[in-house]
């Protein structure tokens, strides 16, 4: 089992920055990969970031190119997400995800097995 608890999220004007923290307890995390998704409210949840277990690889939506940076520190068992420049469209429920496969060194954007409860971020305009 493990345990994904995120924090960082807040009220930021457009064009801030965030840094949300995902902070993994209950097994080490470095034989998961992780990722971050979002839900703007009336909408449904997709995927925003992921990280494979080493941190080695790493896949971006579209929208958050360029701006979003998802990182990981093993030794620690967090995952990161530093959101630059927002965007008002960059409201919403943010969760951490963890999917257990020590086999690989990818990412996964899917079937992750588990979630944390979600921080929200909100920018305004």
């Amino acid at each position: 089992q493990v345990q994904l608890v995120e924090s960082g999220g807040g009220l930021v004007q457009a064009g801030g920055s965030l840094r949300l923290s995902c902070a993994a307890s209950g097994r080490t995390v470095s034989t998961y990969g992780m990722a971050w998704f979002r839900q703007a409210p009336g909408k449904e949840r997709n995927i925003v970031a992921a990280i494979s277990r080493s941190g080695g690889n790493t896949y971006y939506a579209d929208s958050v190119k360029g701006r979003f940076t998802i990182s990981r520190d093993n030794a620690k068992n967090t995952g990161y997400l530093q959101m630059n420049s927002l965007k008002p469209e960059d409201t919403a429920v943010y969760y951490c995800a963890a999917k257990y496969n020590p086999y690989y060194n990818r990412v996964h954007s899917d079937g992750m097995d588990y979630w944390g409860k979600g921080t929200l971020v909100t920018v305004s305009s």
